[in-house]
């Protein structure tokens, strides 16, 4: 049961007569405990739906199109407690976080339901039979798993989960019901890779056509490791070695599927020194959200919105500033020139912020922190505005990890400092200072 915080108004449930702080039981008889049964059994035309208020169930019957809404709100978006990582990974960037920040930082999720519901990836160690029986029978996909290795031994080591190798079987049930799965390995320097990486991509590929992808990204190492497994960074020959067979491996099984299914990450690429992949390589860019083809899309898109500017939005005068990460620092400034060969108007510095906050080995710009821009940036000439990227504040867009605030940001450093959205098209028009709204 879960407890119904609100009920919106003019809606069925309002209709109805459901009031806040009833317990919704069933709907057509399957109980609900969390958001995955209530939007699967809510996605019927009638619904008989049962209530518990005040020690008496009441019995409710709604009709209506098949994928309406009802009107009705819980305490959380997944109607329920999160569930916490079982997990001791020895790359969990978590463990390796400084002291002093916000709580909900330090929480590890390992939730299925926010895999299908946001996209997140999951071990799969937290599922039990039950839960794959749930995922069959409501046939709910795609499902994001972190994979890693698919050597059981090996798996059980890096995660120090003595399950996290028998569930991988799961992979197979998941294949064989028509669940898409999208994988991601974490690429540990001398753990995971080399032969290992070849095993478990020869072995994943297997799963296809349910396998629509698997991304490999390196594992992101902070200054603040005492007492953790001891991990060696990637540098630009081992990027280079990843990124060889994984090419290798993916040519292979494209030429037998006629799809891509192994992508490394844009990190791997930008440490080896390396040519990003074309923009066709990438396909549906599956990957996106594991920093995958990123760079290229925001090139091809930068490059097709430039093409639409008007003659008056050509002849835009500005100075403005940029702060991106090191790993970035040569793209963005690539970027940049493109923008102003279309546009002499523009003037901008670009700055490369080094992360003292989490450890220089971190580089890329989802990681910088307020502190350090503060730090780096308030004896530098900024312009009328600068620009970060979105990448650096959390999902509601006000706080960066060391828990700055955007504003705070901007009335240290004295300028307006604006966060754009992580696609070229909008970068181009922060740069030029456009207004989404005015319909460009």
């Amino acid at each position: 049961m879960v407890r119904i915080e609100n009920v919106i108004p003019d809606t069925y449930a309002y209709e109805c007569g459901i009031k806040v702080g009833d317990m919704l039981v069933s709907i057509n008889g399957r109980e609900i405990c969390d958001v995955i049964d209530y939007r699967f059994f809510l996605a019927n035309e009638k619904l008989s739906i049962k209530i518990l208020r005040n020690g008496t169930e009441l019995e409710f019957e709604i009709s209506k199109d098949t994928y309406e809404d009802i009107g009705l709100d819980f305490e959380t978006p997944l109607m329920d407690k999160k569930h916490r990582c079982e997990n001791k990974c020895i790359f969990c960037f978590i463990d390796q976080l400084p002291k002093g920040l916000r709580d909900t930082l330090y929480f590890k999720d390992d939730d299925s339901r926010l895999s299908f519901l946001h996209g997140n990836y999951v071990t799969l160690t937290n599922l039990s039979q039950s839960d794959i029986d749930r995922i069959i029978e409501m046939h709910i996909s795609p499902i994001n798993v972190s994979i890693h290795t698919t050597n059981h031994e090996l798996r059980c080591k890096m995660m120090h989960n003595k399950k996290a190798g028998e569930v991988l079987s799961y992979l197979n049930d998941f294949a064989n019901a028509g669940i898409d799965i999208c994988g991601q390995i974490v690429l540990c320097r001398g753990i995971n890779d080399g032969e290992e990486l070849e095993k478990s991509l020869n072995d994943l590929s297997a799963l296809y056509p349910a396998l629509q992808s698997v991304c490999i990204v390196p594992s992101g190492l902070t200054a603040h490791r005492e007492g953790l497994y001891p991990l060696v960074p990637f540098d630009k020959e081992s990027s280079c070695e990843v990124i060889k067979m994984v090419e290798r491996i993916n040519k292979l099984y494209a030429k037998k599927y006629g799809v891509n299914l192994f992508f490394c990450s844009d990190e791997f690429y930008l440490m080896a020194e390396k040519k990003l992949p074309s923009y066709d390589y990438y396909e549906e860019f599956t990957q996106l959200e594991n920093g995958v083809g990123m760079l290229r899309l925001f090139e091809e898109e930068l490059s097709a919105f430039l093409k639409t500017l008007s003659k008056e939005e050509k002849q835009i005068k500005r100075t403005i500033s940029i702060a991106t990460g090191e790993s970035a620092y040569d793209f963005i400034c690539e970027m940049v020139k493109k923008i102003q060969k279309k546009c002499k108007g523009i003037s901008c510095n670009v700055y490369k912020i080094k992360n003292d906050f989490f450890g220089h080995s971190i580089t890329v710009a989802g990681l910088i922190t307020g502190r350090d821009l503060v730090n780096q940036l308030s004896d530098k000439p900024l312009g009328e505005e600068l620009l970060i990227s979105r990448s650096m504040l959390r999902s509601e867009g006000d706080l960066f990890l060391c828990g700055m605030s955007i504003d705070e940001l901007s009335e240290n450093l004295n300028i307006n400092v604006q966060a754009t959205e992580c696609d070229g098209a909008s970068f181009v028009m922060s740069v030029l200072g456009i207004k989404e709204e005015e319909d460009v």
